[in-house]
Parts: C-alpha cells; sequence; structure tokens
C-alpha cells in the first residue's frame, strides 16, 4: 500500500520522459502523487519529508485525502459527519497537516461538506 506513491510518480516520470520536456501540470501531478501520505512532522511516507519540504500540492492533497477517507463510507468503517472528521483533523494540526493549509480548510470547509454531500453514494 505505502507504494502508491512511489509507483504514482514513476508513472508520471514516464510521461514527462515521452514528452520530451518539463510540464508544469505533469510537475505538479508528481508533487501531488508523491507527498500527499508526508506528514507535517516528518513521520510520514515515502520520504519523511517534514514541513515546507513537503510540496505545498502535497500538503494540500493531504487535507483533501484524509477528508474523502474520513467521509466515506468503506467496508471496515462507517462514514464519519463532517463535525466528526473536522475534529479528528483538528487533532493532526501541526502533526500531520501544514497549520496554514488547514487553517485554509477551515475557511473553506462548508465547500468540503457539501462536495462530500454531492457525490454520497447512497
Amino acid at each position: 500500500m505505502k507504494k502508491h506513491t512511489v509507483y504514482g510518480e514513476e508513472v508520471i516520470v514516464k510521461l514527462e520522459q515521452m514528452a520530451g520536456e518539463q510540464i508544469a501540470y505533469l510537475q505538479c501531478a508528481k508533487d501531488i502523487v508523491s507527498s500527499h501520505h508526508e506528514k507535517y512532522d516528518g513521520t510520514g511516507y515515502p520520504r519523511a519529508l517534514s514541513g515546507e519540504d513537503i510540496p505545498l500540492a502535497g500538503r494540500i492533497m493531504a487535507i483533501a485525502d484524509v477528508y474523502d477517507a474520513l467521509t466515506t463510507e468503506r467496508p471496515y468503517k462507517r462514514a464519519f459527519s463532517h463535525e466528526e472528521t473536522k475534529n479528528i483533523m483538528q487533532e493532526g494540526c501541526g502533526s500531520h497537516f501544514d497549520p496554514v493549509v488547514f487553517d485554509a480548510f477551515g475557511a473553506v470547509e462548508q465547500q468540503f461538506r457539501q462536495i462530500a454531500e454531492m457525490n454520497r453514494e447512497d
């Protein structure tokens, strides 16, 4: 499971090689894929990056990824409510999540809630 970040990055590197040049959106995609499981305190994977060494796109995607994981029902867990999710994620502010990015999430959390509700599978 922890290899999916590395495999995804390898696919994007191959795409860059096929293009024969660096393409900005592929660099952004590579940052997201390779770093969305890094944690702000350095305990994540695959490279144990910390703080601002984690690309901004990865720090943003970490918020979206965890929000989605918590609010979506899985075979092994129920879907948490928006409020439960926000409270769980708040506990990770400064350790799992960049505090500045988490504050930005707080400013747009109602949009997260609306998108989650629109895409809920009944």
